[in-house]
């Protein structure tokens, strides 16, 4: 995308956002499907909150933004520590 001007709007529910403490990633040939869950502790059950469907193209220029600010958060606000190793892992 060229580097202009554009203008982006929000609704009332999506400027309040949405937690996530979970998420889900598949992909195919054409695209990458992260689905963001709600996982309440205790309860082995959760529920898809968004799903967000990108490009390989965009999914990768959102992993590299994504990293380059955890390296900018965790300069100024020290490491970020993963408690729970044991984690769900997608294959």
């Amino acid at each position: 995308m060229d580097e202009k001007n554009i203008e982006i709007q929000m609704d009332e529910k999506n400027a309040n956002g949405t937690f996530s403490n979970l998420a889900i990633i598949n992909h195919s040939d054409a695209e990458f499907v992260f689905d963001f869950i709600y996982l309440q502790p205790n309860i082995p059950k959760g529920k898809v909150q968004s799903r967000v469907i990108m490009t390989p193209s965009h999914a990768k220029k959102f992993f590299l933004a994504l990293n380059d600010n955890l390296e900018k958060f965790q300069k100024k606000y020290n490491e970020i520590k993963i408690h729970n190793q044991n984690a769900p892992k997608n294959k």
